[in-house]
């Protein structure tokens, strides 16, 4: 976060949920323009909710990333899209099942990259030059989805593990 402090962003958190990447993004980078989108109107009064409660400006919408397109000029995209295969289902502890709905989570076994494609093709019209876009990953398919972006265009792919040691995080650039 620290390289964008001071920067006049626009920043779009696709697959928001309760909001709470958007949110700490509009408290951390207070010059930016933040906008999150999900494709149910409950979740993004949620959102809403949330941003009211910590008191920052975020711009929550209705969308469908699967079936419509994004508008453009962003600099920044992130999303944590549902990225567990059904069949790793019963690996997954309670305290994540138990609180968080299915289709926030889980995606098909014979198409687990379904989200990632659809948010990186539609990134590269969304984007401005030189934007970045950032995943959580599936610590189990980071070699495909680093093909996948790659396969894209995007250049300067950077994959990071978490506190465990595990890959979690992907960022690249689009050229």
């Amino acid at each position: 976060i620290k390289e964008y402090q001071g920067r006049s962003l626009r920043i779009l958190d696709i697959g928001t949920g309760t909001g709470c990447i958007a949110i700490a993004l509009a408290r951390f980078l207070p010059g930016a323009s933040v906008e999150g989108i999900d494709f149910d109107e409950k979740i993004i009064n949620l959102a809403k909710e949330n941003s009211y409660r910590n008191k920052v400006k975020v711009n929550f919408y209705v969308m469908d990333i699967l079936n419509e397109e994004l508008l453009e000029g962003y600099d920044l995209i992130v999303s944590n899209p549902p990225y567990v295969r059904e069949s790793e289902k019963k690996t997954m502890h309670g305290n994540v099942t138990e609180f968080e709905p299915a289709e926030a989570l889980f995606v098909a076994d014979d198409d687990p990259l379904i989200f990632y494609r659809k948010i990186t093709e539609k990134s590269l019209k969304a984007l401005k030059t030189g934007g970045r876009l950032f995943f959580e990953i599936n610590e189990y398919l980071s070699n495909e989805i680093r093909g996948l972006i790659e396969n894209y265009g995007f250049t300067e792919i950077v994959i990071k593990n978490d506190i465990n040691d595990k890959p979690r995080m992907i960022k690249a650039t689009k050229i």
